[in-house]
C-alpha cells in the first residue's frame, strides 16, 4: 500500500502510528504494528510513506543538556536593522550554543533557543550577537510544558488539518 498525499496518510491509523513514534522513536516495527493493528510489513511501508510524503521529518535523540554541561536555557530575542540578515543567519549557523533560530514578525527579528554552561557563557554569547542588532534575553527558569507530541485531537480542536477526510454519509 503505497499512499503518498499527507492527508491520506492522516487516517486513524495513521494518526496512532505518530503518537507512538512521537513516544518513542525507537520502537520496533513489529511492535509498533501490534499497537497500532498492523503486520509489521503493513506498519514499515506505513511508515516509510509517512516519510517519503515528508509528514515524518526526522528522530532525534533528547539530550539532557545540564548533563553534558549547558544547564542554563534561555531565549534571546533580536532586533536588526538594514541588511545583516545574511550576516546573522551565517553568524548563527555557526554557534553552537544556538540549538534553534527563528525569523519572525514583529520587533523581534529573530528568536533563539541557546543553551549555555554559565552566565558568562551566555553573555559572551549577547556580545557576539550584539553587532548584528539589539538584543533582548530571558532565561527559562523551568519548562511546565516541555516538548508534547503533535496529536490528532489538538488539531482538530484548534481548527488545524487533523480533521478527518471522510465526508458525511
Amino acid at each position: 500500500m503505497t499512499l503518498k498525499s499527507p492527508a491520506r496518510l492522516l487516517d486513524d491509523i495513521g494518526w496512532r502510528i505518530l503518537h507512538e513514534l512521537q513516544t518513542n522513536a525507537r520502537i520496533s516495527f513489529a511492535e509498533l504494528g501490534r499497537r497500532v493493528g498492523l503486520s509489521t510489513p503493513a506498519v514499515t511501508e506505513r511508515v516509510r510513506s509517512m516519510e517519503d510524503a515528508g509528514v515524518i521529518a526526522g528522530y532525534r535523540a533528547e539530550i539532557a543538556l545540564a548533563k553534558i554541561g549547558w544547564p542554563i536555557n534561555a531565549f534571546i530575542r533580536m532586533s536588526i536593522v538594514g541588511d545583516v540578515f545574511t550576516r546573522i543567519t551565517a553568524a548563527v549557523k555557526g554557534m553552537p550554543e544556538v540549538l534553534e533560530c527563528h525569523r519572525g514578525t514583529g520587533a523581534d527579528s529573530f528568536i533563539m533557543k541557546v543553551a549555555v554552561s554559565s552566565v558568562i557563557h551566555l553573555e559572551a554569547l549577547i556580545d557576539r550577537l550584539t553587532p548584528y542588532g539589539t538584543t533582548s534575553t530571558s532565561i527559562v527558569l523551568s519548562s511546565p510544558v516541555p516538548r508534547r507530541n503533535v496529536e490528532r485531537s489538538a488539531l482538530e480542536k484548534a481548527g488545524g488539518r487533523g480533521r478527518s477526510t471522510k465526508r458525511p454519509g
